[in-house]
């Protein structure tokens, strides 16, 4: 089935960062408040088990829930601890059934032993901020260039437009693929005209590669160490959202049951890779 086809709003100027906290301080907040990928609003079971709010398009967005003053409208993931939990996600793969998300699961391990995050350039004056540019997944045929999305007003993560249904989105305050931190790039899985980029996203295993290409010319390699299926009412906004030191990726999409009525899906898809190889 389709999503239906509805404008979207556009980002907001997100304001500057106030030190001394780190912007993923500031803004773990803003990734709590109820929405998601379908827009579905989100019942608060606690701060850190709820589903960041994102906006699919496929509907208005929900009126906004209460939130903290200290709500900014910009985050930046940065670096801390480390994936060395067992793995309890689900290794995916073709015609068979994902594992459900549980709030108490930790990341998967890696496929393949990590390899260091790219270092930042030492030079104090960039001729332009590195960003990602086109993802491909050869294994379900993703060839995808990717733009950039942000949070909007009602502090929602936006998605690339339905006129666009082929295109990826980065989330540009997470960190570009190859440095370390979880980088974050969601897509639809279906328009109201058909499949859209990520429609077979499901059907990825551990072990399968992406490739993220960035504007610097390097081409980072990711491997998939896992993927679930996570309900829109309990979306685990910790694994997904949590700051790691090993550059990680991660890509989501719509899943699960389609409202014929409400124009939206039950569920998540969520998949975890981690960077194996780096080129250029």
């Amino acid at each position: 089935m389709a999503e239906q086809e509805m404008p979207m709003q556009g980002p907001p100027t997100p304001p500057p960062p106030t030190p001394p906290q780190t912007p993923m301080q500031r803004a773990l907040p803003g990734l709590l408040i109820a929405g998601s990928l379908g827009g579905v609003g989100l019942v608060m079971v606690s701060l850190l088990s709820l589903a960041p709010p994102v906006d699919d398009g496929s509907r208005p967005l929900a009126a906004p829930q209460a939130a903290p003053e200290t709500i900014p409208s910009t985050v930046e993931m940065q670096n801390a601890g480390a994936f060395n939990l067992s793995p309890t996600v689900g290794p995916g793969g073709k015609d068979k059934p994902l594992i459900p998300a549980r709030l108490d699961a930790p990341p998967p391990l890696a496929a393949l032993p990590e390899v260091p995050a790219i270092p930042k350039p030492k030079t104090k004056t960039a001729k332009a901020a590195t960003k990602p540019t086109r993802i491909k997944i050869p294994s379900i045929k993703v060839n995808s260039v990717i733009g950039t999305v942000t949070m909007d007003a009602k502090n929602n993560l936006t998605t690339p437009p339905l006129s666009k249904p082929n295109r990826t989105g980065w989330y540009k305050y997470s960190p570009v693929p190859g440095e370390a931190g979880p980088s974050i790039i969601n897509g639809h899985v279906s328009t109201r005209k058909g499949p859209a980029v990520f429609d077979r996203l499901r059907e990825l295993k551990k072990g399968d590669h992406i490739y993220v290409y960035r504007s610097d010319k390097k081409v980072t390699r990711f491997t998939v160490s896992g993927i679930e299926q996570a309900s829109k009412s309990s979306f685990p906004t910790k694994r997904v959202y949590g700051n790691t030191d090993s550059s990680q990726l991660r890509l989501i999409t719509c899943g699960g049951v389609y409202n014929k009525k409400t124009h939206h899906y039950t569920d998540n898809i969520v998949v975890y890779a981690t960077l194996s190889k780096k080129k250029g």
